[in-house]
């Protein structure tokens, strides 16, 4: 039978207008590993600064040695779900080591942490409870809540970014909910700034809330040992749910979690559905990131390396007139105003060798595109040195410095 015409017509004209409006987004196709600099193919050796691998441990011999390990012990695939026959020793222990990490009693495993944010709220809420969201949060968050919010009939609201005068205005008002659940992320991905932690956590005792922080971009990057934002604020332990990936700083292979009691754990094994109905995380890659937790737990100068990296990349760009978001995460948004702007960058620069992507509306405020800059443990000072050099000429001949 052929395909609807009109169907297909409809959708061609929608990725026409998409590319009209700069918001098109071309694969890039790597042909090496990720580590500080890639193969791209076509285009020979690049240095990346668009990667979220941010300890370089996606391509860490010891790492890649223990996915290959566990393929070799477990297999490919677990060919099932966990409560069925999915449920291998190697999740345990790594959720045993997650729990460690992020200073939590237990952990549950996903396939990735867009499933762990997924399944977690529409199983923790009921009619009368009241979820409260930061502006600025992932999509996977949002996601969340509105599934939850058509499941349950929940309440909901969002607070404007990490103004906790109007998320004190919103608990405040929910004062008769049977609940009150605060959502979180720790780490702002296209802002590179840090929940308010400590003040967020003193409001849910005053209004008897729980916080719930996804760390995807604080695990491995914050904190003196890399445990993420609640060490980095010393609250380590005082907060009641954090999801994160295994995707980023972790490996970079995928996986997510959701860490906290060890009751909220085994009701989501019993009711979250992402868990209960999709097969477990391969176990090669259980164990590649199993693996990547304790290399980082025996080598907390990962952490001071990205931390070091980040402060030379940040002032350097400074320097050459560019204005980046202040902040001390490693990621650098460089702001440049229009859409169009960004996205020619981002193809000057990867014509001069670095590879970093633009990012304009509707995925950042209107007049606010930018570079994103995203630093790692595993460049070296020829690397940034590289990469900051392009900037300059590239910033050059488009008048932004």
């Amino acid at each position: 039978m052929a395909l609807n015409t009109n169907f297909d017509a409809e959708l061609t004209q929608a990725i026409e207008k998409l590319k009209t409006d700069r918001v098109y987004k071309r694969l890039n196709y790597l042909d090496s590993p990720q580590g500080a600099r890639v193969q791209m193919e076509g285009r020979g050796e690049v240095v990346i600064l668009s990667s979220n691998n941010y300890l370089g441990l996606s391509n860490e011999r010891e790492v890649v040695d223990a996915g290959i390990a566990g393929l070799e012990r477990f297999g490919a695939g677990t060919g099932s779900v966990r409560f069925i026959c999915g449920t291998f020793t190697v999740h345990r222990d790594l959720e045993t080591a997650i729990a460690r990490l992020v200073g939590t009693p237990a952990s549950l495993s996903y396939v990735s942490a867009w499933n762990a944010n997924e399944g977690l709220t529409a199983s923790i809420v009921e009619q009368n409870d009241f979820v409260v969201s930061d502006a600025l949060n992932h999509a996977s968050i949002i996601d969340s809540i509105r599934l939850a919010k058509a499941i349950t009939k929940c309440t909901t609201a969002v607070y404007a970014h990490s103004d906790l005068d109007d998320l004190k205005a919103k608990l405040e008002g929910a004062k008769t909910a049977r609940r009150r659940i605060i959502w979180t992320d720790g780490v702002f991905s296209m802002e590179g700034s840090i929940a308010r932690l400590p003040e967020i956590l003193e409001l849910a005792r005053r209004y008897d809330a729980i916080v719930v922080m996804d760390d995807s971009h604080g695990t491995g990057v914050l904190g003196r040992t890399g445990r993420g934002t609640a060490e980095h604020f010393g609250v380590l332990g005082e907060v009641d749910v954090i999801t994160s990936t295994l995707g980023k700083a972790l490996g970079g292979a995928a996986g997510g979690f959701v860490a906290g009691p060890e009751a909220l754990c085994d009701m989501l094994t019993q009711r979250s559905r992402p868990q209960l109905f999709s097969n477990a995380l391969p176990p090669t890659v259980a164990a590649s990131a199993l693996c990547a937790i304790e290399h980082l737990e025996a080598h907390p100068d990962l952490v001071t390396k990205l931390r070091e990296n980040t402060r030379y990349f940040r002032e350097a760009i400074s320097e050459a007139g560019f204005k980046p978001l202040p902040g001390e995460t490693p990621i650098v948004p460089i702001i440049v105003g229009e859409t169009a702007t960004a996205i020619q960058m981002s193809d000057m620069l990867l014509g001069e060798g670095v590879f970093v992507t633009g990012f304009g509306f509707p995925v950042v405020p209107q007049g606010q595109a930018r570079v994103r800059c995203q630093l790692s443990a595993a460049h070296s000072r020829d690397d940034l040195d590289k990469a900051i050099a392009a900037f300059k000429t590239v910033g050059k001949k488009l008048g932004i410095i």
